[in-house]
C-alpha cells in the first residue's frame, strides 16, 4: 500500500444566508455546488435570527438579499457593524438599483451581485474572503506595531527616569563632595598665600588658586546643567538665564520676547519647555551658523508656546528625517507626554523650533502623562 500521505480536504466555507425565498436559497446552493466551492450554509429570514446566528456560531461570509419583508440587507449590515464583526458581507439581489448599490459599497459592504449572475457567486465569495483575511492580517500587524511602539515608549520613559535620577545623584555628589573639597582647598591655599614670603611660592600659589577656581566654576556649571536651580524661579527666569548664558558663550545676539513677566505653568510643562529651549540653542551653536537668535514665550489662549528661531543656514528635509536625529525625536516625545506637540520649520533663511502645549490638557493627569522630571540630553537635532 502506498505510503504517500493524503492532503486533508479544505474546510467548507461557512455562509450565513439572509433570504426569505427558499427557492433562491436552493439556487445559491446549486450555484456553489456547480462551482465546486465546498460550503456550509445556514438560512435565516429575520433580523432576530440573523443576529442570533452571528452571536452563537462563526461564519466566513454573509450573503444577504437586499429587499426583505420589513427591512433591507443594509439593516443586516448595520447589525454586523454594531457587533464589531469584520465579516465579508455580500448583497445578493434580483433588484437593486445602481444608486442603492453605490450607497451599499460606500457604507462598507464587500461586494454586491445580481441573482441573474449567479455563475460569478463563487468567485465573488472567495475574493471577499481573501480581502477580509488580508485586512485582518493588516489590522493584526498594525495592532502589534502599536503595542511594540507603546512598549518602546515605556522603555524610553523608564530609561529616562533612571538617567535623571542618576544625574540628580551626580549633581548632589558634585555639590557635597567635590564642590566642598575644592572650596576647602581654595581657602587653605589662600591662607598659605597670605603667609608665604617667597615670590616664586606666591606665583605657584596664585596659579593653584586659579586652577581651583576654574574647577569650582566647572563643577558649578555641570551642576546647573544636571539640575538647574534657576527653574525654581519660574519658566521666564529660566529661559532668560539660558539666553544670557548662550549669548555670553557664543557672542550671538539673543532677543527674548515674553507675554508676561511671569508665566505660571505646571512643573512638568516648565521642564519640557526649558529642555526644548536648551536643545534648540545647542543645535544653533553647533550647526546653524547664525548671527542672531529670537526666543518667543507666551501663554495666550490657554496654550504655552515657545519658539526658538535663528537666521542661520537652515536644515534640509533629509537632515530632519535621518535615523540619528535623536535630539528632535526626544523633544517630540517629551512634548507628547504633556499633551503638546513640536513643530520644526526650516529654510535657507533659518530654522524655527516651536513647542505648543495646551495648559488645561497638561494639567489633567488623565489626558497627558507626566513628563520626565529632568533631562540634560545634549544630543543634536541632526
Amino acid at each position: 500500500m502506498s505510503g504517500t500521505p493524503q492532503t486533508p480536504d479544505k474546510a467548507p466555507v461557512r455562509i450565513l444566508h439572509l433570504e426569505d425565498s427558499r427557492v433562491d436559497h436552493a439556487l445559491v446552493k446549486f450555484a456553489l455546488q456547480r462551482s465546486q466551492l465546498a460550503s456550509d450554509m445556514v438560512l435565516v429570514d429575520t433580523l432576530e435570527d440573523f443576529r442570533r446566528e452571528l452571536e452563537t456560531a462563526p461564519f466566513d461570509a454573509v450573503l444577504a438579499d437586499y429587499h426583505l419583508p420589513g427591512f433591507t440587507g443594509m439593516d443586516a449590515w448595520d447589525v454586523v457593524c454594531e457587533m464589531g464583526l469584520r465579516l465579508p458581507f455580500i448583497v445578493l439581489s434580483g433588484a437593486i438599483g445602481e444608486a442603492a448599490a453605490v450607497d451599499a459599497m460606500h457604507r462598507g459592504i464587500s461586494d454586491y451581485i445580481l441573482k441573474d449572475s449567479m455563475h460569478r457567486l463563487s468567485h465573488v465569495i472567495q475574493r471577499a474572503i481573501e480581502v477580509a483575511q488580508t485586512r485582518r492580517a493588516a489590522d493584526a500587524a498594525g495592532a502589534e506595531l502599536a503595542e511594540s511602539r507603546r512598549r518602546l515608549a515605556e522603555l524610553a520613559e523608564h530609561l529616562q527616569t533612571s538617567i535623571e535620577q542618576e544625574r540628580a545623584d551626580i549633581a548632589r555628589e558634585i555639590h557635597d563632595d567635590i564642590g566642598g573639597a575644592l572650596a576647602s582647598v581654595k581657602l587653605d591655599l589662600a591662607l598659605v598665600a597670605r603667609r608665604a614670603d617667597d615670590a616664586s611660592m606666591q606665583s605657584h600659589l596664585g596659579s593653584a588658586l586659579e586652577m581651583v577656581q576654574h574647577a569650582l566654576d566647572a563643577s558649578q556649571r555641570i551642576m546647573m546643567n544636571l539640575r538647574p536651580p534657576i527653574l525654581d524661579q519660574g519658566l521666564v527666569a529660566a529661559v532668560d538665564w539660558l539666553a544670557a548664558g548662550f549669548e555670553r558663550r557664543t557672542g550671538l545676539r539673543v532677543v527674548v520676547r515674553r507675554s508676561a513677566a511671569t508665566i505660571d505653568v505646571p512643573r512638568e510643562v516648565q521642564l519640557v519647555a526649558y529642555r526644548t529651549a536648551q536643545e534648540a540653542l545647542t543645535n544653533i551653536n553647533k550647526h546653524a551658523q547664525a548671527s542672531a537668535v529670537d526666543i518667543d514665550l507666551s501663554d495666550g489662549e490657554g496654550v504655552l508656546t515657545l519658539e526658538v528661531s535663528d537666521n542661520g543656514k537652515g536644515l534640509d528635509a533629509h537632515a530632519l528625517r535621518k535615523a540619528k536625529s535623536f535630539g528632535l525625536l526626544g523633544l517630540r516625545e517629551r512634548a507628547a507626554k504633556v499633551g503638546g506637540w513640536l513643530d520644526v520649520s526650516s529654510s535657507p533663511k533659518g530654522t524655527s523650533v516651536i513647542l505648543s502645549v495646551p495648559l488645561q490638557l497638561a494639567q489633567n493627569p488623565d489626558n497627558a502623562a507626566k513628563a520626565d522630571e529632568e533631562s540634560n540630553d545634549q544630543s543634536d537635532f541632526v
